[in-house]
């Protein structure tokens, strides 16, 4: 039985859970030989138990008897072209991200299992386990980030470097019996998007990056809250390229309405040195959405208006409710 806690579409399995044993000790040259042989017994049970570690599919659909499965949904990617997409009813989510983690937990908030997949893998979007008969909590995160995702706990989930990237997840009960069960997931998108669209006729040769330093948002997420949970300081670079005038970043929102209170943009050239420098203050976010900067980066146009008061177009929905 899956109770479900999440809202969008995927589908996914989950491998045999393991416990994390541990063996420390010492042998002196007081030790009997059956305290030797208890020794070298103990050791050679420890061996046999394996680590919670991140998996692949080490469990085949034919040994499962729980598999979860990612599917299609609807919803609205964000997408790089910088206007509102349509609603397409068959975009996967593996299309969308390029890493998934899972980890479960039993009753009493332990981890049991973790399973991690990334794009270019077999089985990459469907995961196969075994659980023991019981009643677990799981949480799935689908991610672009560099390096899988950690999963502390149900309330608590890190990114490599604490980038955060466009990323979805789901969190629920499950209730395991002993006959096989297979379940449709439902992600929703964590993250809101801040996009800054730039208007000048071309971005100086001098500037070879932007870096985007913002505080209000979070990097770490709470499944169970749906929102982000710490008050982070976020900085991300984004290389200019020709014809690229478009540039994203991400923030996981506390609650539905949240704000970044400032947002830095420093243009910078080769050897980090600030060409120019704009300041943005209380921009909304909110999750699933994207708010939205169009306007020029200049120095003439920085002078012309306020660095405090960004032409902001409305937040612009990305996804269904």
């Amino acid at each position: 039985m899956l109770i479900d806690r999440g809202t969008l579409i995927c589908y996914y399995s989950l491998n045999n859970p393991v416990t994390d044993a541990r063996y420390s000790g010492q042998l002196t040259e007081s030790c009997s030989l059956i305290e030797y042989m208890f020794i070298a017994l103990a050791v050679l049970m420890a061996a046999c138990e394996k680590p919670i570690l991140d998996e692949e599919d080490a469990v085949t659909r034919k040994e499962a008897n729980v598999i979860l499965h990612m599917t299609q949904y609807e919803q609205e990617a964000f997408g790089n072209s910088g206007n509102r997409a349509a609603t397409r009813a068959t975009t996967d989510i593996t299309e969308l991200c390029s890493r998934l983690n899972i980890a479960i937990f039993d009753d009493g908030g332990t981890k049991v299992k973790t399973v991690a997949q990334k794009e270019g893998d077999a089985s990459f979007g469907t995961v196969a386990l075994t659980l023991a008969a019981g009643t677990y909590q799981f949480v799935v995160i689908a991610h672009n980030g560099e390096g899988s995702a950690t999963i502390t706990s149900t309330e608590k989930v890190t990114f490599p470097n604490n980038k955060v990237t466009d990323t979805f997840y789901y969190y629920g009960d499950l209730v395991v019996t002993s006959e096989v069960q297979s379940y449709d997931l439902t992600l929703t998108r964590a993250v809101a998007m801040f996009r800054m669209v730039l208007t000048d006729e071309e971005i100086p040769s001098s500037v070879a990056k932007f870096k985007f330093y913002y505080t209000g948002g979070s990097s770490t997420f709470s499944p169970s809250a749906g929102y982000g949970c710490v008050n982070s300081k976020q900085t991300e670079i984004r290389t200019v390229a020709d014809g690229v005038t478009t540039f994203d970043i991400f923030t996981l929102p506390h609650t539905e309405e949240d704000v970044l209170t400032k947002l830095t943009v420093t243009a910078l050239d080769a050897n980090d040195n600030t060409v120019k420098e704009r300041v943005f203050e209380n921009i909304p976010v909110t999750r699933n959405q994207i708010t939205r900067y169009t306007g020029s980066f200049s120095v003439a146009a920085a002078a012309a208006r306020p660095p405090t008061a960004p032409s902001a177009s409305p937040p612009i929905q990305i996804g269904t409710a």
